[in-house]
C-alpha cells in the first residue's frame, strides 16, 4: 500500500487549501474515503472526521491537517497589483517569485505572481537589498490592470484568497512540495486507511483519523472530536534544524514544543514501537511549533497527547522530505494500530 502514499501527497498538494478556504481538500477527502468504503463526516467546521474503527470507549484519534500556508488579499493598490497578507506564519522572502492563484469571492480565478514592487536588477539595487514585507511586496495579476478600478472590475478585492504553486516532484527518493506540511502526513493516514480497509486489518479499539482545517491558525482541532477519545496523536511533520537529530529519511517524535511536553506515557509508546520495528527514528524538541494535539488539550479535552511526522527539511518554504522517512511513519503508525 506505500505506492500510495506519494499518490495522495501530490493530489493533495495540488488541491488548493489555504487556511480558510478549504473547500476543494475537504471534498477530495471525503469523495475518497467514500471510494474506500468509509463514512466520513464533517464537524461544523469543517473538520474531516473518518470512523475507522467505531466505538465511544477508550477512543484513538489520529490527526493531520489540509489547510496550508498562503496569502489573501488586503488591499488594491493605486497602480491594479495586489498588497497581501499571509496565512499562517512564514516570511514572505519564502514566497518570493512564486506563482499564484488568486480565487476570489465568487469563485473566478487568476494567475499571477508574488515579488518585490522593483525587481529589475537593472533599475535598482532593491532586490539585493530591500526588506521582503508586504510593504515592498506585491501580487503582480495576468492581467492587464493599471488601475485600482481595473483590478476591480476583475472581481478581484480585498479578502479574496491567493493559493501558492506547489511545484511537487520526487527526485531521486526525495519529495519537494510547498505544503508538505502537513499534507504528507494526510497522504500516509489516507494510504494506511485503505490497507486497513483492502486487507480488514483488526483494530483492537476505537479509532478516528482527523482531517483538520485551521492548524496553520493555532485552532483545527480544538473542537469537533468523536465521543469517547481518550488518546491523540497529531501526525504532523518533523522539525529539520541544525541542532536536532531528525532529518528527511527519520521519523521524528516530539518530546515538546513549544506548548510544551508531550504526554510522557503516551510518547515512550510510540518510541518503544519504534524500536520493535526497527524504524529510523529520532526523538526531538522543536522549538517554535504547535501542533492539533496541543490544540486540542489547551481546549480542555482530557486526552493523552502525541505528536510524530516525517523528518520535512525547510518548513514553511519550499518542503523536502524522503520516501524513507514517509515508509517509516507509515510502519509506525500501522504497527502501532495493530497491537493497541
Amino acid at each position: 500500500m506505500k505506492e500510495e502514499i506519494l499518490k495522495y501527497i501530490e493530489e493533495l498538494c495540488n488541491t488548493p487549501s489555504p487556511t480558510g478556504y478549504t473547500k476543494r481538500a475537504e471534498a477530495y477527502l471525503m469523495e475518497e474515503f467514500e471510494k474506500m468504503g468509509y463514512e466520513p463526516y464533517q464537524s461544523n467546521k469543517g473538520n474531516v472526521i473518518v470512523p475507522i474503527n467505531k466505538g465511544d470507549e477508550n477512543g484513538l484519534l489520529m490527526s493531520a491537517h489540509v489547510d496550508t500556508l498562503g496569502l489573501m488579499v488586503r488591499s488594491i493598490k493605486s497602480n491594479g497589483r495586489l498588497r497581501v497578507t499571509t496565512l499562517g506564519g512564514f516570511p514572505l522572502a519564502y514566497a518570493e517569485q512564486e506563482n499564484v492563484t488568486i480565487i476570489t469571492r465568487s469563485g473566478k480565478e487568476y494567475s499571477g505572481v508574488l515579488r518585490i514592487n522593483n525587481p529589475a536588477v537593472h533599475g535598482s539595487s532593491d532586490p539585493r537589498e530591500i526588506k521582503r514585507d508586504d510593504v515592498n511586496m506585491e501580487v503582480v495579476i495576468d492581467e492587464i490592470t493599471n488601475s485600482a478600478e481595473d483590478t476591480e472590475k476583475l472581481g478581484i478585492s480585498a479578502g479574496d484568497f491567493i493559493a501558492l504553486d506547489p511545484r511537487f516532484r520526487v527526485d531521486n527518493g526525495f519529495v519537494k512540495s510547498r505544503h508538505l506540511d502537513d499534507k504528507a502526513s494526510a497522504g500516509v493516514l489516507m494510504a494506511l486507511a485503505k490497507e486497513i480497509k483492502e486487507k480488514n486489518i483488526k483494530i483492537n479499539r476505537p479509532l478516528y483519523f482527523a482531517f483538520t482545517i485551521y492548524e496553520e491558525v493555532g485552532h483545527g482541532a480544538a473542537s469537533g472530536h468523536p465521543a469517547g477519545i481518550t488518546d491523540m496523536i497529531a501526525v504532523d511533520m518533523g522539525v529539520v534544524y541544525d541542532d536536532l537529530k531528525t532529518d528527511e529519511t527519520k521519523v521524528s517524535i516530539c518530546a515538546k514544543d513549544s506548548s510544551g511536553p508531550y504526554n510522557f506515557d503516551l510518547t515512550n509508546e510510540l518510541i518503544a514501537k519504534a524500536k520493535e520495528k526497527n524504524i529510523d527514528y529520532a526523538i526531538d524538541i522543536y522549538p517554535f511549533y504547535g501542533s492539533d494535539a496541543s490544540a486540542a488539550v489547551a481546549s480542555a479535552n482530557d486526552f493523552r497527547h502525541a505528536l510524530v511526522g516525517s523528518g520535512v527539511a525547510a518548513s514553511h518554504g519550499y518542503e523536502r522530505t524522503h520516501v524513507d522517512g514517509l515508509n517509516g511513519l507509515y510502519d509506525l503508525l500501522k504497527g502501532y494500530l495493530e497491537e493497541n
